[in-house]
């Protein structure tokens, strides 16, 4: 049977997604515990890699497996096998040509920052931290420069392994709202693309904050699109601040 599981993590003290020898990943901890439950080795496809420190609110893996269980026992019982930073969501049974990663038709991604004097301990885990006061507006406008279809070699890490740069951004868009924990305003950047490169969505999160401290302005980003010009973007965020929260199939 195979299945999809729809899967939550904290991502701060995991070496990212993918299995890395002895380091503690996200899929190795699935793949134990699964591979348990099997009674043997087993693969598990995740949608794409998070890095190391990046977050998940609705990642998707599909395992197959010939033991016969049901979904919700199936559930309980990875959840019964993992730590606690890591939890499925929800599992189900699905066609034997669903992939995790190939039938993915678009991912969101947001990015989280506290704007205030101070970082409430409460945030410390799930969102960057800028005391300086960001000009929403400004970066609003910017935002739209990101939206269709670009190579975004400058907005991505120089060791990435895609050989194809080009991808299509659908969705862009700057939220806001009072976190009273932090007694300051937690601005939320969230964006939608039928895929990333590895710190993409980082890169594009640090310029847009660079245009709301008044460092960068819209024509060094067109610049920076057309040219493909890496030193024209802003630095890359921390990865504290990302998470992966939803993978949409057809």
């Amino acid at each position: 049977m195979n299945f999809k599981l729809t899967i939550q993590y904290d991502g701060t003290d995991f070496h990212g997604w993918q299995m890395q020898g002895d380091l503690r990943t996200v899929q190795g901890e699935l793949t134990r515990a699964l591979s348990l439950i099997e009674g043997r080795p087993v693969v598990v496809h995740g949608s794409g890699r998070t890095d190391a420190g990046v977050h998940a609110e609705g990642q998707v893996a599909s395992v197959q497996l010939q033991r016969g269980i049901s979904a919700s026992k199936l559930r309980a019982a990875i959840n019964g096998n993992v730590s606690s930073d890591v939890r499925v969501m929800e599992a189900e049974i699905v066609d034997d040509d669903f992939h995790a990663r190939y039938s993915a038709v678009e991912k969101t991604y947001v990015y989280r920052v506290i704007n205030g004097p101070v970082k409430s301990p409460f945030w410390v885990r799930y969102a960057d931290h800028e005391s300086r006061n960001l000009d929403l507006e400004q970066m609003k406008t910017c935002a739209g420069l990101f939206l269709g279809s670009h190579d975004w070699t400058t907005f991505s890490a120089a060791q990435s392994d895609a050989e194809n740069k080009i991808r299509t951004i659908t969705r862009l868009e700057m939220l806001e709202r009072l976190v009273t924990c932090s007694r300051s305003r937690l601005i939320e950047i969230e964006v939608s693309a039928d895929g990333f490169l590895r710190y993409m969505v980082r890169s594009i999160a640090g310029t847009l904050l660079a245009v709301g401290r008044g460092e960068l302005d819209q024509t060094v980003i067109e610049r920076a699109l057309t040219l493909g010009d890496r030193s024209l973007a802003g630095p890359t965020a921390p990865a504290c601040g990302l998470t992966l929260l939803s993978v949409r199939y057809n």
